[in-house]
């Protein structure tokens, strides 16, 4: 596997580009049923988006169950409406499927979704923790699992459950992307379910792969998925506060046939060829081929790749910027930087459905982690960048990425 020279990024350039506000919200709303148990719990406060996936008419959102009050753990809205409203959300693919909201678990039904997305036959793949109240008690209450959804119709169309062996009781799934490189008719509906998965297991972690044909999963784990014991706490704003999560940012290049990853306590940014993830379980006592690709400015959530010339897309977070790097070409750009709008992206999109526009979900998220998010301040905004007017970056250092080879996994994810 080659190496790679890539920009340790040292400071953030001021972004010539503007980010267009989709969506804000001080507190998110949603549209409820008649139900006055759901409205009862419902704690606007805990409730803060973490997944985001753009439907051709629809924008996606996942919203784990993080701390009680959360009525609905995925919605939706639409496209259509003017920029910077602040809509109510609709459940998604209704209210039946969220009983957890008012405290009745029903493990067929959807319990904590951190991230769902969507796949080239329009199905939307919906990754459900099974885990409650996980800031606060971590509390397990169904097996983790893949609900797909057709687009077009809201129907579930098949179920994925994973093998009790490749859990372990700490597991949080939180990340997915899906990786149809390996079908050789991707366009025919037959091979719809050809493909892989790879999915995060954060506070355990590792990597599980799916593979969608044989509907077979495996595990495969590595030192650099997990937190630097160093690196959990952030600073955004002058705002400290600490977080020891392992591997979630996860991104996908088809043409160098890579997954990219990130702990979120970390500044590196990890590869590991898709090769060798769908080549089936590794043997006992193999190492995984890692690579390190490089180190960012700070720590950072979502990472993205722009498949037209493999660009990883990611968000530092200390410098509240969506910022770029070409691993072919080793140039670097400032898509966007904003103190305010940028304050944590969980998700940072190339966004197919968009013409490859790029969209984020930033949220203050540390200030509902610490109990002071204020209804009466923007906390919740979804991003395009929407000009294309990129600064570049001058190198400050350059490092030589060498394969990864730690020697030790006992970092504790806590």
């Amino acid at each position: 596997m080659r190496s790679h020279i890539v920009l340790l990024l040292a400071y953030v350039a001021t972004a010539s580009a503007s980010l267009e506000i989709v969506n804000q919200w001080s507190f998110m709303q949603f549209d409820f049923p008649p139900d006055p148990v759901l409205l009862e719990k419902f704690q606007p406060e805990n409730t803060v988006p973490t997944g985001l996936e753009i439907g051709w008419d629809r924008i996606y959102l996942g919203i784990p169950r993080l701390r009680a009050g959360v009525p609905a753990t995925l919605a939706w809205i639409p496209r259509s409406l003017p920029p910077g409203v602040s809509p109510v959300l609709q459940a998604y693919p209704d209210w039946s499927w969220h009983t957890a909201g008012r405290g009745d678990i029903n493990c067929t039904g959807l319990i904590s979704v951190y991230r769902v997305r969507a796949d080239r036959c329009n199905r939307l793949w919906v990754l459900d923790a099974g885990v409650v109240t996980s800031i606060d008690d971590f509390r397990r209450v169904c097996p983790p699992k893949i609900l797909i959804f057709d687009m077009a119709t809201d129907r579930l169309v098949r179920s994925v459950y994973f093998p009790r062996e490749l859990l372990r009781p700490s597991s949080l799934l939180t990340n997915l992307v899906l990786d149809d490189t390996r079908s050789s008719n991707s366009r025919l509906p037959a091979s719809c379910d050809h493909l892989f998965a790879y999915i995060s297991d954060t506070v355990a972690p590792g990597i599980i792969v799916y593979d969608g044909r044989r509907d077979n999963a495996w595990r495969v784990t590595h030192a650099s998925m997990y937190p630097d014991p160093d690196l959990g706490e952030y600073d955004i704003g002058g705002e400290r506060f600490t977080l020891m999560d392992g591997i979630v940012g996860l991104a996908h290049s088809p043409a160098q046939g890579l997954l990219y990853y990130q702990p979120l306590a970390t500044d590196r940014l990890f590869s590991v060829s898709t090769a060798v993830l769908a080549s089936g379980p590794p043997a006992e006592g193999t190492d995984l081929p890692v690579n390190l690709v490089g180190r960012k400015s700070s720590q950072g959530l979502g990472v993205a790749v722009d498949p037209r010339d493999d660009t990883i897309i990611f968000s530092p977070m200390t410098e509240t910027a969506i910022a770029a790097w070409n691993p072919i070409t080793n140039t670097h750009k400032v898509l966007a930087q904003d103190p305010e709008k940028l304050q944590f992206c969980a998700e940072v999109r190339w966004a197919e459905r968009d013409n490859g526009a790029i969209w984020a979900l930033s949220t203050r998220f540390h200030k509902f982690f610490r109990r002071s998010a204020s209804k009466h301040e923007t906390n919740i905004r979804i991003l395009r960048v929407v000009d294309s007017g990129f600064v570049s970056l001058q190198p400050h250092v350059l490092r030589r990425a060498v394969q990864y080879n730690a020697t030790s996994t006992s970092h504790s994810p806590h």
